[in-house]
């Protein structure tokens, strides 16, 4: 599992489970660091219901500093979480076809 940032966009590989998540979301903090950042998910390859947990905390730490945070390429397993704890209208989504 890393974070990497391509200019405006920040790409998490790997899994996201409660046996890393504390590490990733730390992560995060360091690499979004500018005012509009989207996140690519599409290189996530496993997912726990953490995961949603970290998109909040990433969420909540750009607000604080007054930046604006978007998700692309949601794994299924993921989207599905962020329906199921009905959090879909709190994650900005990027919706379209995956690049």
């Amino acid at each position: 599992m890393t974070i990497q940032r391509d200019g405006g966009k920040v790409v998490v590989h790997g899994a996201i489970l409660v046996d890393n998540v504390v590490e990733l979301t730390q992560q995060g903090f360091t690499l979004l660091d500018d005012d509009h950042l989207v996140v690519d998910l599409s290189e996530v390859t496993e997912v726990d219901s953490s995961a949603v947990s970290m998109l909040l905390e990433w969420l909540r730490m750009a607000q604080r500093r007054d930046q604006q945070l978007h998700f692309k390429n949601l794994p299924e397993n993921l989207a599905s979480l962020v329906q199921l704890y009905g959090v879909s209208d709190f994650i900005p989504i990027d919706t379209g076809i995956r690049k």
